[in-house]
């Protein structure tokens, strides 16, 4: 078969389309023949050396897929050769097949193209386990999502309009009608406006119950001066450094909480509890509407460099896609 290898960190250009051996299912795990892959800004970082893949993950990038069971591994039940899926991966979706953990599988969703099925097993799982099991997110609080315009913005935005909450998004001004289309209640261009002056003036000053954040240092600060009284800041990227001080007086003050998590580093039982869990209460949303995947583009998977380029300058509105027809 053939996959995006990676022989030296670098730039885009650093992905090179290669042949490389065809994966074999263990125990518990199936092959799939991978229709489409998504670019995720790990992808990003495991292409300049700085993000490694866990041990025992396949050394290629693509942290998601979609395409149909080709084999099935000692073991596994409920699935079968030919059937459509997508999955949550530890690595591995820039190619033409990949084993995948059967606790990781996901069915394509009804009404969802199969191919477009690549966009939403990573985002899902990172925003319901987030929003969700750590912050608690309900009906009736405001929701705040910086770089509402990325795949994991799109995706939560959506979700939180569904759960009942008022979505605000941070975001270039040029991606501001599409948010409010997919339910942000409103926008704020981070280069322009103050996003902590924007959020307390329409909340009436009371600021954001939850925060999901991919910035990391650099708006640590001011994500704590935009919560609310028993706020919940969940911080799952480093985009703007990794440290910074807090001020844990303006955390006591409010009765408020930072959490920071990551998907990829998981073990494969946390990882199937997350599936589950997607499956039962994303997947009707998904089915009934409420929740879709937003493709920006398409992109045959041998021209990877080129997506990489488009993510890195944050041109896009939600996932580009790397397929292998």
């Amino acid at each position: 078969m053939h996959a995006i290898t990676i022989p030296e960190p670098g730039g885009p250009d650093a992905l090179v389309w290669a042949e490389v051996p065809d994966p074999e299912p263990g125990a518990g795990e199936v092959v799939v023949e991978v229709a489409a892959s998504a670019v995720n800004r790990a992808d990003l970082l495991q292409r300049q050396g700085h993000y490694p893949p866990p041990p025992g993950a396949p050394a290629y990038p693509g942290l998601e897929c979609s395409g149909v069971i080709g084999a099935v591994g000692a073991g596994v039940t409920g699935w079968a050769v030919g059937q459509p899926v997508c999955a949550l991966l530890a690595g591995g979706g820039y190619a033409e097949r990949v084993v995948v953990p059967a606790g990781q599988l996901l069915p394509v969703p009804a009404g969802v193209d199969p191919v477009d099925a690549a966009a939403l097993p990573e985002v899902a799982c990172t925003v319901w386990s987030n929003l969700v099991r750590v912050a608690h997110l309900g009906a009736g609080e405001t929701l705040l999502v910086h770089g509402g315009g990325s795949g994991i913005g799109t995706f939560a935005v959506q979700f939180g309009a569904a759960l009942g909450a008022t979505v605000v998004a941070t975001a270039r001004s040029t991606k501001h009608d599409r948010l409010r289309e997919l339910g942000a209640a409103h926008t704020v261009d981070y280069r322009e406006q103050d996003f902590v002056r924007e959020v307390r003036r329409v909340t009436d000053g009371r600021g954001a119950d939850v925060i999901l954040d991919i910035m990391g240092a650099s708006y640590l600060a001011r994500n704590v001066a935009a919560l609310a009284d028993g706020g919940r800041l969940v911080v799952i990227g480093m985009q703007g450094g990794r440290q910074a001080e807090l001020d844990l007086g303006a955390l006591l003050a409010k009765r408020a909480s930072v959490a920071a998590t990551a998907l990829r580093s998981r073990p494969p039982a946390d990882k199937a509890d997350i599936v589950r869990g997607v499956r039962e209460q994303v997947w009707p949303l998904v089915e009934a509407g409420a929740v879709r995947p937003i493709v920006d583009r398409r992109l045959p998977m041998r021209d990877a460099a080129q997506a990489h380029r488009l993510v890195e300058s944050s041109d896009h509105v939600g996932k580009v896609l790397l397929t292998t027809g």
